[in-house]
């Protein structure tokens, strides 16, 4: 019986996990990255991100973490784009209105978990 509850309870614990990503959409921009609008010209490395509107909270969103999962294409240019992998990335800049995706990733992070030829993608996205 114990056996049953603990894997009951490891079904309901990834279903919440699964469920409370967020639908957005990613870019990328290139180097140089800094200076940033969170850090100056303090370097936070090449797994960074810019937040849009969305998640930029009035500057609350700096220095958060973000694990960015591609989930499929935007366009048909490529239409299989996704590595299969995920990227955790620290938001270190503001991508203005008119931003182009939900988090302008930095290249080296885009390219972690899509082909750069695609240019934008489909993703899920948490706050870590």
């Amino acid at each position: 019986m114990e056996k049953h509850f603990v894997l009951a309870l490891a079904i309901v614990l990834c279903h919440f996990a699964l469920s409370s990503a967020i639908d957005g959409t990613a870019t990328y921009y290139t180097p140089p990255y800094t200076p940033s609008s969170c850090f100056g010209y303090d370097n936070k490395g090449t797994l960074i991100a810019a937040a849009s509107d969305q998640i930029w909270d009035n500057r609350a969103a700096c220095g958060r973490n973000y694990k960015v999962t591609c989930t499929g294409a935007t366009n048909q240019g490529v239409p299989h784009p996704c590595t299969g992998a995920s990227v955790v990335v620290q938001i270190v800049d503001y991508c203005p209105a008119g931003c182009r995706g939900t988090i302008d990733l930095s290249q080296e992070a885009f390219s972690t978990i899509a082909d750069l030829n695609a240019g934008k993608i489909e993703i899920d996205y948490v706050q870590v």
